[in-house]
């Protein structure tokens, strides 16, 4: 299987699907902290036909463990860039789920040019304002997003609905390697750090889509309607009878979406 190396013997893993790279336009899916490139079996399928889709376990997951001593989260960005190189694909669409946004910003903040749009599945990108950090402590106060993130990784009840799906998803989630349990915690100087990335998004002209299960317990909806806010023109879509993996609980309505919006990007709508 494919791997790319990098800087001090370190291996990306990563696979192309659909139309050779450079013969269509290009999909770059980012996985999130409980997943992998396995994770997007749902949507490798939905969008193959139109689009060169690229999967990929970030460093430190699935197939990709990292070096001793490497850098961990903070080389996601850089080797994503170093991905795209290889490939020889100068503009991309970027899925970025939960973790993911991590990864798109690291694009955004050194290559914005190369971006088609982006896509934040579960996650604030970092845009986020004083209400949000308000609303925040809110709900984590009253209990809203208590409990073990791996269950409230999917819909109240969704183990109930689809015991096998709930199976497969934790199965995928298994073939991650073991990381400190503080692996994306804020380090150095970001401990305290009361930025925001909306105004680098906004002066991007960058389409983008936020994208949410209605019942998100990790990124609670309310929270991702405030960064819809903060980048005037972006488009919002929640997802019904979804949690957090709303890629993985409700896939139809969650590739409909997405493929809605970057085909309208690719049509110049």
């Amino acid at each position: 299987m494919p791997h790319l190396d990098l800087d001090e013997g370190f291996r990306l893993y990563y696979e192309v699907h659909g139309p050779p790279p450079g013969t269509a336009p290009a999909l770059l899916l980012a996985h999130g902290a409980g997943g992998n490139a396995m994770s997007w079996w749902q949507q490798v399928p939905a969008f193959r036909d139109r689009y060169t889709v690229i999967t990929f376990d970030h460093r430190a997951f699935g197939r990709s463990p990292d070096v001793e001593e490497g850098p961990g989260r903070i080389a996601f960005g850089t080797d994503t860039r170093s991905l795209l190189d290889e490939l020889g694909i100068e503009r991309v669409h970027f899925v970025a789920h939960s973790m993911g946004g991590r990864t798109a910003f690291g694009l955004i903040s050194r290559e914005p040019q190369r971006l088609a749009s982006v896509v934040y599945s579960g996650t604030n990108g970092g845009c986020v304002d004083d209400r949000y950090r308000a609303l925040k402590k809110q709900l984590e106060g009253d209990g809203t997003l208590a409990g073990p993130l791996l269950t409230r990784a999917v819909a109240e009840g969704y183990a109930d609905e689809s015991p096998g799906m709930q199976f497969l998803y934790r199965q995928i989630r298994s073939i991650n390697p073991r990381r400190h349990r503080d692996f994306l915690k804020p380090t150095g100087r970001m401990v305290n750090y009361r930025g925001s990335t909306a105004q680098r998004l906004v002066d991007s002209g960058i389409p983008i889509l936020w994208l949410v299960g209605d019942q998100d317990r990790v990124v609670h909806p309310s929270l991702i309607r405030i960064s819809h806010e903060l980048t005037p023109g972006s488009r919002h879509v929640e997802v019904p009878g979804a949690g957090h993996s709303a890629y993985f609980e409700r896939p139809e309505a969650w590739n409909a979406a997405v493929r809605d919006f970057i085909d309208a990007v690719e049509d110049g709508e």
